[in-house]
């Protein structure tokens, strides 16, 4: 018996099966079972009082512990477990004389409170009863109770608001202080991360670019920040990036097509490796293309324009950097137009990155530019004109071109015909004559392949371009010549005025043509030349009607410019042109009195003079002795520079026209025995009618006491040239030169001439000592007595202007002196 005691004992009663488990979308609910629950709400109390929270807590078992021992460590536990205190704020204590107290496991005592409600529930019944009053020996509030403890609930709650507004108002400096240290330390913690955010990526694109290619969008994504140094290093990070990766073709997305076809896994992966770049990148260019109005950023995003214009021409969108480059080429902030144009004429030099088609794109749009802006922008906007190369040989190579095809062309028909001729004797059937055909049909494709792959460059499709680039830059200039006679004749007046307060006046973009011109003058057609020679000689001259007014508009330097063109014009075109250049040495003949140093260019005049009377070209001797007569004048005038230049031109006159050297004679009338003209006329237009044999040059004496001992020496070696001993000696140094050694950034006292020293000895006196034997002039002297002279004069000039007002003072105080004594008078005699 025993024994089966203790086996049913150690029977273990197991529990029963769980229900299966029923998600709760498989549960509906029937309208039923919804309208017995609202009917029944009053049954339902005692299930919405349940405490889900602890239900729903998860508990920890513990490991190693027997089930006898388990139940005396939860004891333990919750008799360590403080109990919950009660809450002064929302809580009610009950009156100790209505329930007793209570007594915890520690042996303390107290008293139950009662949580205050802010609204009945029913809202409806205003009279408590007993059991909302007392609940399982808890004190219950009544309603006015309840609204009484309601509304200084919501009083004390209302100062503690305003207490709070009040501290957040008005912070104190210490807290004010500190909030600025943290968010200084903040801020700059999130720059440097994203600051080495930006250099990881960076760094993983250019190590493996195929496979980090994503990290291009969260580069983009870094640049759209707020913080404008994240936004400025992000832009040049990309820059870095995009120089590197950039492969060097274009990229054509593939169609819908050849996206429906089946590829391999490298093509899949190139394809988005192109993707990825091509849709980045244009981002990045819209990115830019928002910033550029930006003052802030407008510096930085120009030079990452400029830089990929000039690095990547070849790649996609190109249209889009060039239309941003030419609308800043006149920005009048100079860091910008001269990036602008950096980066222009490094696209016309560096044609072999773009095979020349940028070119043509880049001419195009700036020559729209000019037309759009009425040829009213800054001068380099047509500088990097200057900067074209046109191949001349193209014509060339294009016969030789033609004459190959015409070859090949023949020997492939005898080649044929010899086939023919094979095929026809060779008892060969049907079938082999279809195998001959798709041979050749084949080796025809090789060779087109072949020729489409050929690194050889097209000689029509180079001569097309360079066609229409030459097109496109005289149209430029031709259109600012007009614009620029138009603008002359409409409104002269106006020109005046803004001719002399601005250096370039009404028409900014004439020298930059005019050099333009002078460049490309040979690649002119010979229909035009015509009428560009009549525009340059209108500019030079103007018309007989109103020649004062324009002479008045244009400058001397571009007058003088429009001689220099006119002769490079004729000498590069000599076979082609047979055009009378007096015009020009008139106006050459005026321009020299209207010159002044430091307003005009004297490296023009340096020039012009070269060009028109220094290089080989023979001159009638009347105009000859009339240039001479006045350099001479002009050199007692201006500047040492400009003075031996002149000095220059006038020794190889006097080389060249030995009849004109009856100047040097200082015998009475001079050289008039030698003139058609008796009497000279120095305020005369044309050097044919001046009568310039008819004097002497007396500057040259003048001359030799210049303060400067090369324009002393000159001087005298020109006056020496009558001596028998000096008609062999030729110069070699060109006004140019002359004018660059002698200049304000090149000025020395010691110029390498070789110039003979002579001893003048003139007829019936002492010989002079010649300019050598005196000693060197100190610069320095020079300009101290010349400034203390000047400002001698200046002091003078000021004394009398104070003495003058000092006069006009005291005789107004003399006047309202005596105005005094006879108002005096005039009182005494009427109180008499």
């Amino acid at each position: 018996m025993g024994k089966k005691r203790n086996n049913e004992k150690q029977k273990v009663i197991l529990p029963p099966d769980l229900p299966p488990e029923v998600t709760e979308e498989e549960i509906e609910v029937s309208d039923e079972d919804l309208e017995f629950v609202k009917e029944n709400q009053d049954y339902a109390v005692s299930v919405t009082r349940l405490d889900t929270k602890s239900i729903t807590k998860h508990v920890t078992r513990v490991a190693n512990v027997e089930e006898d021992a388990l139940e005396v460590l939860y004891e333990k536990r919750l008799r360590k477990k403080p109990l919950p205190k009660p809450e002064e704020e929302n809580k009610t204590q009950v009156d100790r004389v209505d329930a007793l107290p209570v007594k915890t496991l520690e042996g303390e005592l107290y008293y139950r409170t009662s949580k205050t409600s802010d609204a009945p529930e029913d809202g409806g019944n205003e009279e408590a009863t007993e059991e909302d009053r007392v609940d399982n020996g808890v004190l219950k509030l009544t309603k006015a109770e309840r609204r009484a403890k309601l509304k200084k609930t919501k009083k004390v709650a209302k100062k503690q608001e305003d207490v709070t507004k009040a501290e957040e108002v008005e912070p104190t400096p210490q807290a004010a202080v500190l909030a600025e240290v943290v968010e200084d330390l903040t801020a700059e913690k999130t720059f440097e991360s994203k600051k080495q955010k930006l250099a990881e990526l960076g760094i993983a694109l250019l190590a493996d670019p195929n496979s980090n290619i994503k990290f291009l969008k969260e580069m983009l994504q870094i640049v759209k920040d707020n913080d404008p140094a994240i936004v400025k290093l992000g832009l040049l990070s990309l820059l870095a990036v995009f120089k590197d990766i950039i492969p060097g073709y274009r990229i054509r997305l593939p169609t819908e097509k050849e996206l429906e076809v089946k590829v391999s896994k490298d093509v899949k992966k190139m394809r988005y490796y192109e993707y990825t770049l091509l849709t980045t990148y244009k981002g990045y260019l819209q990115k830019l293309m928002s910033l550029e109005k930006s003052t802030a950023f407008q510096h930085i995003v120009i030079r990452c324009i400029c830089t990929l214009l000039d690095a990547v021409p070849h790649f996609n969108f190109r249209e889009t950097l060039l239309g941003i480059v030419v609308q800043n080429i006149s920005s009048p902030d100079d860091v910008v137009r001269k990036l602008c144009s950096g980066a222009i004429e490094s696209l016309f030099i560096n044609e072999g990155k773009h095979g020349g088609e940028a070119t043509v794109e880049a001419v195009r749009l700036i020559a729209d530019h000019v037309k759009f802006h009425d040829c009213q922008l800054h001068p380099d906007s047509i500088q990097p004109f200057m900067h074209l190369t046109f191949d001349e040989d193209l014509r060339r190579a294009e016969k030789q071109d033609e004459h190959n095809k015409v070859k090949n062309k023949k020997q492939w028909k005898k080649k044929n015909r010899e086939e023919k001729k094979n095929r026809e004797q060779s008892s060969h059937s049907q079938g082999n004559d279809g195998r001959q055909s798709t041979r050749t049909k084949f080796n025809e494709e090789v060779a087109a392949d072949y020729r489409a792959a050929s690194l050889a460059p097209d000689v029509m499709k180079q001569r097309e371009m360079q066609s229409d680039t030459l097109r496109a830059v005289f149209e430029t200039y031709f259109r600012i010549l007009r614009h620029t006679m138009q603008s002359l004749k409409a409104r002269p007046e106006a020109n005046i005025t803004a001719s002399t307060t601005s250096p370039s006046g009404s028409h900014p973009l004439l020298a930059p043509c005019l050099n333009g011109l002078g460049k490309f003058s040979h690649l002119i057609d010979l229909d035009f030349m015509g009428d560009l020679m009549n525009y340059l000689k209108r500019l030079a001259s103007g018309d007989d009607k109103s020649s004062e007014k324009q002479s008045q508009c244009l400058t001397v330097s571009e007058r003088l410019q429009c001689c220099i063109v006119a002769f490079k014009v004729m000498r590069k075109n000599l076979d082609a042109l047979n055009v009378d250049l007096q015009d020009f040495f008139v106006q050459l003949y005026n321009i020299v009195l209207e010159y002044r140093p430091g307003r005009d260019h004297g490296g023009l005049l340096a020039e012009a003079l070269k060009i028109m009377l220094c290089d080989d070209r023979q001159h009638d001797m009347q105009k000859a002795a009339a240039f001479i007569k006045r350099l001479a004048t002009f050199s007692l005038c201006i500047g040492s520079a400009e003075s031996m230049a002149a000095l220059v031109t006038v020794r190889h006159l006097l080389l060249k026209n030995v009849k004109c050297r009856n100047l040097l004679e200082n015998d009475a009338g001079g050289g008039s025995v030698s003139g058609s003209i008796a009497k000279y006329q120095p305020y005369a237009s044309d050097p044919t009618l001046s009568g310039a044999l008819a004097s002497v040059l007396w500057e040259l004496n003048l001359l030799w006491k210049h303060y400067h001992p090369t324009i002393s020496t000159m001087a005298a070696s020109i006056s020496s040239m009558n001596n028998a001993q000096n008609q062999v000696y030729i110069s070699t140094v060109s006004p140019q030169q002359a004018f660059k050694d002698l200049s304000l950034e090149h000025e020395s006292f010691n110029p390498q001439f070789n110039v003979r020293k002579v001893n003048k000895k003139k007829r019936g006196r002492e010989s002079e000592p010649t300019p050598d034997t005196c000693s060197t002039i100190d610069e320095n002297e020079v300009k101290e007595k010349l400034s203390t002279r000047f400002f001698l004069l200046r002091d003078i000039k000021e004394n009398e202007r104070l003495r003058a007002e000092l006069e006009r003072t005291t005789l107004s105080l003399q006047l309202y002196e005596e105005y005094k004594r006879q108002k005096r008078k005039s009182k005494k005699s009427r109180n008499v």
